[in-house]
């Protein structure tokens, strides 16, 4: 059984028709590993180019140590929003605000929020999100630190679903799935 059969409830919220879209968009183990000392416990390169072509022209939001752990400070052609408790930070390039539903008020109802990490910020997003959007990665890595929280399976519906054999570029197999909140 792997780990996306095996994921329970944790927090569950509708979707006000006042609120920007928010999807959730994480590469995650079948452990539900995400990272291992501030970085990604894998790195695939079509996954690289899904996130970017995803997120390019929209808002992400991530917390402050996601927001470090980027090796070139803000992503370029996307509107930039760092969750952080800390009034003094300031970061090049970002929006800072103090908590998720801050962050909201200052969206645009049409505008699409991809939440992008750490782990606390995925789970504060959950009860927010009407879309999850997944890279599985079909192995566990032999060292994490930080897992995707739990989330509820009868709450969610997979709307679409690309698998992908390990091959020479990427050495592990992987699907790309995309679930949608119920109504």
């Amino acid at each position: 059984m792997n780990w996306l059969d095996t994921i329970r409830t944790r927090i569950s919220r509708p979707k006000s028709q006042s609120e920007p879209m928010v999807s959730i968009i994480v590469a995650v183990a079948e452990n539900g590993a995400i990272g291992y000392k501030g970085g990604l416990v894998y790195h695939i390169s079509s996954d690289l180019t899904r996130f970017k072509s995803l997120t390019v022209g929209n808002t992400v939001l991530m917390g402050r140590k996601t927001f470090q752990s980027l090796p070139k400070g803000a992503l370029p052609n996307r509107r930039n929003i760092v969750l952080s408790r800390n009034a003094d930070v300031c970061l090049p390039g970002v929006e800072i605000f103090s908590s998720f539903e801050e962050a909201l008020r200052h969206c645009a109802k049409d505008e699409h929020v991809y939440v992008i990490g750490g782990a606390e910020i995925y789970r504060q997003a959950l009860p927010f999100a009407n879309e999850l959007e997944m890279t599985l990665i079909h192995d566990t890595p032999e060292q994490a630190d930080t897992f995707f929280p739990e989330i509820d399976m009868s709450e969610w519906k997979e709307v679409a679903r690309e698998d992908y054999p390990a091959d020479g570029e990427d050495e592990i197999s992987y699907s790309f799935v995309t679930l949608h909140r119920k109504s």
